[in-house]
């Protein structure tokens, strides 16, 4: 396991390689997280579903009007073809997937928690200078890690409370601190330090934390998992060796 230092030390490095990266002129895009990647993709799907369903209602329409007035001629096909080419480019393009709002993050279950949240910040991260950016892609990652054993954990277990407060409140939180602050003064000195700085440093320590409670929730498989290990090596492990002799 990581000491706090080494792990302070790993998010720095990927703080300069991100700095780097934007040197060269690019910085990725996309997901920062499984959890809104699978927002995107159901909201993709529906949008696919409404294309098929205006198509298969404009042909349909169409089709009626055939009947009922015994044809509609060259000029209706080509008023079918156009309907058609106007609404599936409207529907390629709206309904806009929605960012949640700040104050819808912390509510729910825990785990739609977790990837509103990452929605949440994809949004914020243009905002966001490189070396935080890079943090949010670390901090996603993390999240998605911390959601699987939010699928296991009690609801009722302490530590849920501080998911919330970690994921829900002190994250966000952060991050609109920062975006409040003027453009041209968050690279600005001020005692010695940056706004851009202390984003930086605040999403470090976010990071760490939610790697740390992801290992308290974990520890009951882990130790779950070394007592079955135990117990089938005495159970099997002698018979085997004796099997072998």
């Amino acid at each position: 396991m990581a000491t706090p230092a080494e792990e302070n030390d790993r998010i720095a490095a990927q703080a300069r390689q991100a700095m780097v990266r934007k040197d060269a002129g690019g910085q990725r895009r996309g997901s920062i997280g499984q959890g809104s990647a699978e927002a995107r993709r159901r909201h993709q799907v529906r949008k696919l579903l409404n294309m098929v369903l205006a198509v298969g209602a404009i042909v349909a329409a169409a089709t009626y009007a055939g009947f009922m007035f015994g044809g509609i001629g060259d000029g209706g096909v080509l008023l079918m073809i156009l309907a058609i080419l106007v609404a599936l480019p409207v529907l390629a393009i709206f309904p806009r997937m929605k960012v949640p709002s700040l104050a819808a993050l912390n509510s729910g279950d825990v785990r739609s928690m977790v990837a509103r949240t990452e929605l949440w910040l994809e949004a914020q991260r243009p905002a966001l200078p490189a070396p935080a950016s890079q943090l949010i892609e670390d901090i996603g990652v993390k999240l998605d890690a911390l959601g699987l054993q939010l699928d296991r954990a009690d609801q009722r277990e302490p530590v849920i409370g501080e998911v919330r407060k970690l994921v829900g409140e002190h994250l966000p939180g952060v991050v609109t601190a920062y975006t409040a602050i003027p453009a041209p003064l968050r690279s600005e000195q001020q005692a010695g330090r940056s706004p851009d700085e202390d984003l930086a440093d605040s999403l470090g320590t976010i990071s760490a934390e939610i790697d740390n409670v992801t290992r308290q929730l974990a520890a009951g498989q882990i130790d779950q998992l070394a007592i079955t290990t135990r117990f089938l090596d005495y159970k099997y492990g002698g018979d085997q060796e004796a099997i072998g002799k």
